[in-house]
């Protein structure tokens, strides 16, 4: 297939450090080329991929300082998507929203993975007037704010199966990496270490939107001696990072769409201690992978059993359900059923023309 794959521009693809949605673009762009399909990745210049690259600036927009109004360079990306939408059989966007005005009226077939949280006033009457975009989600959980959208699948994240190696010597931490953010709860995370009187390692950015939080709340509890606090790290950091903690803590106070950290820690054949929010009950099994907890009581008592699960058993749950061959197969599986939906909307309105026009001319 001829599969045009359209990122947000804020971080590179994949990102030189923090950087979900378009990580996830990448293992997706990497497997659709292995498995032989036509690629073209729209996406900053600074991006890395086997497929045909098309940018619209040099470099993402997050490390550019210089960058006054983001939205320029997506909408000057959209226009080009618009103008060579013919070259594909499909058209994958990343990018929310932000193309429906245009995509409802392209005569391609085109499919949405929505990648954000959902429970956002403002989107019920979007998604109310584009009820015919044909949209994925990355969990079941992340509809139910929406149940009246045009709902196609749910797809869940991959990673490739030789980006990290399970690591069965644990060392003496527990793990939180991710962003410095309310909804991430690190000091929920500091308080559950401090009660099972363990070492947390903490890996994670600052956005500018959550600096207050970061000096009001976060600032004065990275300075206790049992936290190390590491800053933002990048991709060839994790393995070592997450491999030899005793375990993630993702103790999330908000609706998580996904949590890609969970399958990254899986690969490592790391248990996640995780609050049972959003997505969180379709990825951790628990037992097997990790643990579900409800308070900082059992997420401290969880941590303690955490050593009694096998990473090897963790890793085989990761391939058997998070890789990005899988995923890539689950998509195509909808790029297919999209595409044949098209023709046959095609013929049929072509049929019903052709009817037409042979009663104006008998």
């Amino acid at each position: 297939m001829k599969i045009a794959q359209v990122s947000p521009l804020f971080e590179s693809v994949p990102p030189k450090l923090y950087g979900g949605t378009e990580r996830v673009v990448s293992y997706l762009t990497e497997a659709l080329v292995d498995h032989g399909h036509e690629v073209t990745l729209f996406a900053s210049g600074d991006s890395v991929t086997r497929a045909k690259l098309v940018s619209h600036t040099q470099e993402a927009l997050r490390l550019n300082p210089k960058v006054i109004d983001p939205l320029a360079f997506h909408i000057l990306q959209l226009q080009e998507v618009i103008e060579r939408a013919h070259e594909f059989d499909i058209i994958h966007f990343h990018t929310d929203y932000l193309h429906f005005p245009a995509s409802q009226l392209l005569q391609r077939p085109c499919i949405t993975t929505l990648h954000g949280r959902l429970d956002i006033p403002e989107l019920k009457p979007l998604y109310d007037k584009f009820d015919t975009q044909a949209i994925i989600s990355i969990s079941n959980s992340q509809r139910n704010p929406l149940p009246q959208a045009a709902w196609m699948d749910t797809v869940y994240h991959g990673l490739p199966k030789d980006l990290y190696q399970a690591i069965e010597t644990k060392d003496d931490y527990v793990a939180f990496i991710g962003r410095i953010s309310p909804e991430k709860r690190p000091d929920r995370a500091i308080e559950i270490a401090e009660k099972a009187g363990c070492k947390i390692k903490i890996a994670a950015k600052i956005d500018k939107a959550d600096l207050s939080y970061f000096h009001d709340h976060i600032k004065h509890l990275i300075q206790k001696p049992f936290v190390e606090y590491i800053g933002e790290i990048g991709e060839s950091e994790k393995n070592d990072f997450l491999g030899k903690a005793k375990a993630l803590l993702f103790p999330i106070d908000w609706p998580e769409p996904f949590g890609m950290v969970m399958i990254e820690a899986m690969a490592c054949g790391t248990p996640v201690i995780a609050y049972a929010h959003g997505s969180v009950p379709e990825i951790i099994e628990h037992g097997k992978n990790g643990y579900l907890v409800s308070s900082v009581e059992e997420a401290a008592y969880a941590i303690e059993k955490a050593s009694a699960l096998d990473p090897r058993i963790i890793r085989r749950l990761f391939e058997e359900r998070f890789s990005s061959d899988r995923m890539a197969q689950d998509y195509v599986r909808n790029y297919e059923l999209l595409c044949n939906r098209h023709r046959i909307s095609v013929s049929h309105h072509s049929k019903k023309f052709d009817s037409i026009d042979s009663k104006l001319t008998a």
